[in-house]
């Protein structure tokens, strides 16, 4: 994973809707992550962050959205699972389209940079964790591990991803709903998350 300093840098670059829109995208990326496992288990209310993703594109397309975003922040805290509690995999995912989502309505609340390059690390590593869980053994050393994770077709795709937002973005001086709409059709990639799967799976 070598591209992160350099998406950092990207990122101190960026005014503070572009901040906002980064973290977004991403956090719509994630969303099934935490969709699926919601259905799968019974636990939370993706709903809640359906509609909160909903209210921070309208937010950003200027489409007059009131949404309350610091009042959102407890709702969506509350659908954190707890990896104590839950022992599978997908709990983990789970939990980083959570984070992802808090730190997105923290970064829409302050538009604070570090928190859009925390989003965009959680993005990485949630794929990362999942090529790891998925195709990674014992036998791997730590070398070998590192170059299955940053050459792993996941994590080129998810590189491609955040760059790709970043330059959609850049080429902006302006938020406009036009511009959202572009970001959230590709985030939300035909209802396939960053890991691959999809709330119909």
């Amino acid at each position: 994973m070598s591209e992160l300093p350099q998406i950092d840098r990207q990122l101190a670059s960026l005014k503070d809707w572009q901040l906002c829109a980064f973290c977004t995208a991403l956090s719509e990326r994630m969303y099934p992550n935490f969709a699926l496992f919601s259905g799968l288990v019974e636990f939370g209310d993706s709903r809640k962050l359906r509609t909160v993703l909903d209210g921070l594109w309208d937010r950003l397309g200027n489409t007059g959205s009131k949404m309350n975003f610091e009042v959102q922040l407890g709702h969506i805290e509350a659908n954190l699972p707890d990896l104590e509690e839950y022992s599978m995999y997908g709990a983990m995912p789970a939990r980083d389209a959570v984070l992802a989502l808090v730190q997105t309505l923290e970064c829409m609340l302050t538009a604070d940079e570090e928190l859009a390059s925390e989003v965009a690390s959680l993005s990485r590593e949630c794929v990362a964790t999942f090529i790891e869980f998925s195709e990674a053994d014992d036998q791997l050393s730590d070398e070998e591990l590192i170059r299955l994770i940053n050459t792993h077709e996941l994590m080129e795709i998810e590189e491609g991803f955040q760059q790709n937002v970043l330059d959609q973005l850049k080429a902006h001086k302006q938020p406009s709903k036009a511009l959202m709409q572009s970001l959230r059709t590709l985030a939300a990639n035909d209802g396939v998350s960053s890991i691959g799967v999809s709330i119909d799976d």
